[in-house]
């Protein structure tokens, strides 16, 4: 089934309280002509996010803010997964940064676990690969699921303070910034979240 085509001017909720997530999604879909707004500008609490994959927790998150709302909701749900460590931190990479969404805790405890596993001893660094899932929902339960990657590998100590979460310790294959040294439109550009998006623009946007 094809999806649903949003229209220039109409409005989206953005179903997320992260504002580094809502300033990338502002970005993407600015060209569109979409008005954006956030789940928390209006008043849409943050659902637990109870699903085990990437997909899963979009879906969730976008399902509760169309519903909330009335309007069509796009959702992101993304994080990083390192080879050495069977996939972690995966879906729970938010978690990582502890309730006070500390991603220098985060980035520590993924060194440290690597450590702990000899990974860093690999010489071009550890591989790992960023997922972004993003799920476009409308307010009668409608939903539409992207996905997009993109792989490399870690560095220690972290570089650049540009980006956000574990930007400034994943390399992307090919480059020599990271994604914490990248200006914006370099890292929208190649982003997993860019990945996504691509599909999402081919399918719901006119």
């Amino acid at each position: 089934m094809s999806a649903r085509k949003l229209s220039r001017g109409g409005r989206l909720v953005v179903a997320s309280h992260n504002p580094g997530k809502l300033r990338e999604i502002a970005d993407l879909v600015r060209p569109f002509g979409l008005d954006t707004v956030s789940a928390a500008a209006m008043s849409v609490s943050e659902p637990e996010e109870t699903e085990t994959t990437f997909a899963g927790n979009a879906r969730l998150k976008a399902l509760h803010s169309a519903k909330a709302t009335g309007l069509p909701a796009l959702s992101d749900d993304s994080g990083l997964e390192i080879e050495g460590l069977g996939g972690d931190p995966g879906v729970y990479s938010a978690r990582w940064a502890g309730p006070a969404k500390d991603f220098s805790l985060a980035m520590q405890k993924v060194h440290d676990a690597l450590a702990a596993k000899r990974g860093w001893e690999e010489i071009a660094g550890p591989r790992a690969n960023f997922t972004a899932a993003l799920c476009l929902a409308w307010p009668d339960g409608d939903t539409h699921i992207f996905e997009g990657k993109v792989f490399g590998r870690l560095v220690w100590p972290p570089r650049g303070s540009k980006g956000f979460g574990y930007d400034p310790m994943f390399l992307a294959d090919g480059e020599t910034e990271t994604f914490g040294e990248m200006e914006p439109e370099k890292k929208h550009a190649i982003s997993h979240r860019a990945r996504a998006f691509r599909l999402f623009i081919d399918a719901c946007l006119e």
